[in-house]
């Protein structure tokens, strides 16, 4: 991530889809007029030149920062409104376009910025000085920013936004080996499940050991059974360098679905500031196949492999990044447990530069951890508020197979996964009334 600071600053402009983006002289004059001090400003009129102008914010050196999955980035804010990169140098001319160039570097999959959202002066969001500005100039403006665009898309880590899983009539999506792939078609469906092989099956041995607290795949697990859409999540964890094993310790689900920015932003910076708090690093992201197999599609397989080249060149060195694909409600699955998938991604032979990556099995320990953490029951009650409402909720009184309810089926598969002790099973008894309650 970080590249040595240019000889004159580079002026960047990106964020081209956030709404608040920067307005020349010109056109910010003419949202004001002479019969009162912005008026006529809207919400999207508001820029920094703007906070700058009336007082609300200062200019300084290392004013502003953005934490985002466990990175964090410093800016100084100049007095015509522009950011100055600390660490490059670089001009940007709005948050929207620096968070997102930052971000980018993190998460090259990243559509947008958020950038008032995002970007916080002096510690607080920026987005709270705009909603200041307007309280004190336009106490009459609509402060309401609308994100309710229903059930559109679901925000994927890795990806491209997608609707909400289709059920296709649950027909079968019948997995191809990778073998018969050849070089990319843009025809070819990105949703083509590919089977995984195994490192030794292409010369290879494994090159990292991964441990898995149980307390992960029980969060995830639950998370993943809540819903017949896919959900998404992000895994926490360390990656010790010496004895070449990364650890992951926690899952974060998020808990976002939609195409609303303001949503996603404030889900990513929970988590971002969960990580930071627990002294974690990202180590990987988990995504379910609600109905189908745990294996990875050729989107996800080019996901991952964008993750895994965006941490190796990132200023922390080598460092793995995990996949991990869960199929809850599978028909094919050995009876009531999910099949959780950890996978990674080989890139292409040099000679086959255009072929797809090589998504290949990881072999996994797992970890039995002797309690549930109050943070894991605090999320899980949290998923059961998210998703009490939604009308893809799981009907938990129905039945998986003839004699096994969807509840019973939701019990067994976490049972793998949770400690043995008595005290606990009664508290995950409490969240499993709780889950049908919301019927």
């Amino acid at each position: 991530m970080c590249s040595e600071p240019p000889s004159s600053p580079q002026v960047v402009e990106e964020g081209g889809e956030e709404e608040e983006e920067e307005l020349s002289g010109g056109e910010e004059s003419e949202l004001r007029t002479p019969s009162g001090r912005g008026s006529l400003l809207t919400r999207r009129g508001i820029t920094l030149r703007v906070l700058l102008k009336d007082g609300l914010v200062e200019p300084g050196d290392g004013v502003l920062t953005i934490h985002y999955l466990g990175k964090k980035f410093v800016g100084d804010l100049l007095n015509d409104g522009k950011i100055r990169w600390v660490e490059t140098g670089q001009i940007f001319n709005s948050p929207s376009a620096w968070a997102t160039h930052c971000k980018r570097l993190v998460n090259p999959a990243k559509k947008s910025g958020c950038g008032w959202a995002s970007v916080r002066y002096r510690g607080q969001k920026l987005v709270q000085y705009k909603t200041s500005w307007l309280h004190k100039y336009q106490p009459s403006a609509d402060m309401v920013r609308r994100g309710g665009r229903g059930w559109v898309v679901m925000r994927r880590v890795g990806g491209a936004e997608e609707g909400l899983v289709p059920r296709r009539g649950d027909r079968e999506r019948i997995p191809v080996r990778y073998c018969t792939l050849g070089p990319r078609d843009a025809a070819r469906d990105p949703h083509t499940l590919v089977e995984l092989s195994a490192f030794s099956a292409i010369n290879r041995f494994q090159p990292f050991n991964v441990a898995v607290s149980s307390n992960v795949l029980l969060l995830m697990d639950f998370h993943c059974h809540l819903t017949t859409s896919e959900v998404v999540g992000y895994l926490g964890g360390r990656w010790d360098t010496n004895t070449q094993l990364l650890t992951v310790l926690r899952a974060f689900p998020c808990r976002t679905r939609l195409a609303d920015r303001d949503s996603a932003s404030a889900v990513e910076e929970e988590i971002c500031q969960n990580l930071f708090m627990r002294g974690l690093s990202l180590v990987g992201w988990y995504h379910s196949h609600p109905r189908g197999p745990a294996l990875p599609s050729l989107q996800d397989i080019d996901s991952q492999m964008d993750h895994q080249l965006r941490l190796q060149g990132s200023s922390n060195g080598f460092q793995p990044c995990l996949g991990i694909i869960c199929g809850p409600y599978y028909h094919g699955n050995q009876g009531v447990a999910s099949t959780i998938t950890p996978f990674w991604v080989v890139p292409p032979p040099e000679q086959r530069p255009n072929d797809y990556g090589i998504p290949v099995a990881v072999e996994v320990t797992y970890v039995q951890d002797n309690f549930l953490t109050s943070d894991v029951l605090n999320e899980m009650m949290l998923l059961v508020d998210f998703y009490k409402a939604a009308p893809d909720l799981v009907q938990f009184h129905q039945f998986w197979c003839p004699d096994t309810t969807m509840m019973d089926k939701i019990k067994g598969s976490l049972s793998g996964h949770a400690p043995k002790d008595q005290a606990y099973c009664q508290i995950l008894e409490h969240v499993y009334n709780q889950l049908l309650n919301t019927h």
